[in-house]
């Protein structure tokens, strides 16, 4: 029973708790619509989530991990880059750690994609995995042996919040992000990124299942903003090998459902890498929606 331990996602939309035993069995989960704007509301929440994960257990003081949409901060202890506002500039950590009177462990919920998948997904037996996220937004974590790399800022893995490289200052400028920049690889590469390709280069307004449907069916202004979308994939990805080199990257969010992302991309970073080669795998992601709550319950590491 000590192998026991609780993870906890807390979105934007919906707050999921799961009970994980060592061998990766799955013992409970359930989840609950998050108390948007309310940070008070949040906390019981939570710790409502790990109180009936532990009564599922029949077993008090687990270890608990939680991933949230943004990092901590290790000047302040606070909350930042949350889109979840209403975290942003609170000391979640503490006051989660002072209510369950236990140490909690919280990183990026990009960070617990990647862990989940090196622990036991898709990437288990790499030693350095980037997990890339491109659904509704863009993101990325990064996994050194199974434990999420942070960084003293807390931004290591910010991958969709770097400029497009390789990449016309007319296609940047056409491009304003929500963090006040142009051109972020989020405004490309997410799903919403994809279906503006499409609006700006047909003026229909579809969503990516619709574009892809077309794509499919052999419709040309779809086939071509498919492969340009592959191609701008490639290039932020031949970034992220020319910067960390990860021995495998990883994708989640609705975007990773694109088959031809694993048929062509690896054939295109060639093309961006330095030095002209690339062995570097590109998998998706094993656990799908469930990787971010299995994760946040592996940032606590078997004894």
């Amino acid at each position: 029973m000590t192998e026991l331990r609780i993870g906890v996602d807390l979105g934007g939309t919906k707050t999921e708790v799961i009970l994980l035993r060592g061998d990766s069995q799955e013992l409970f989960r359930t989840r609950v619509r998050t108390p948007k704007d309310d940070y008070p509301g949040t906390l019981d929440a939570i710790a409502d989530l790990v109180q009936r994960a532990e009564e599922a257990a029949g077993q008090a003081h687990l270890p608990v991990g939680l991933g949230i949409p943004g990092t901590v901060s290790r000047k302040t202890g606070r909350v930042k880059n949350a889109n979840s506002t209403w975290l942003n500039g609170q000391p979640l950590k503490d006051d989660l750690s002072n209510r369950l009177q236990r140490d909690i462990k919280v990183t990026n919920d990009a960070n617990c994609l990647a862990v989940s998948e090196a622990t036991d997904g898709a990437a288990r037996g790499y030693e350095l995995v980037f997990a890339g996220i491109i659904g509704t937004g863009c993101g990325a974590g990064i996994a050194f042996r199974g434990a999420p790399l942070v960084g003293p800022n807390g931004v290591a893995g910010e991958w969709g919040h770097n400029p497009l490289p390789w990449t016309s200052e007319t296609e940047l400028q056409a491009r304003p992000c929500y963090c006040g920049r142009y051109g972020c690889q989020e405004t490309f590469l997410s799903g919403t990124g994809l279906a503006l390709s499409y609006f700006q280069s047909t003026g229909e307004t579809l969503t990516g299942e619709q574009l892809l449907a077309r794509a499919e069916a052999g419709e040309a202004a779809a086939v071509k903003v498919l492969d340009q979308y592959l191609e701008r994939l490639a290039k932020g990805l031949a970034g992220v090998v020319n910067v960390l080199d990860p021995d495998v990257i990883v994708l989640g969010g609705g975007a990773s459902n694109i088959r031809a992302i694993y048929d062509r991309v690896p054939e295109l970073l060639p093309r961006y890498v330095f030095g002209g080669e690339c062995d570097t795998p590109i998998i998706q992601a094993q656990h799908g929606d469930s990787s971010g709550v299995r994760g946040a319950a592996w940032l606590n590491p078997l004894p």
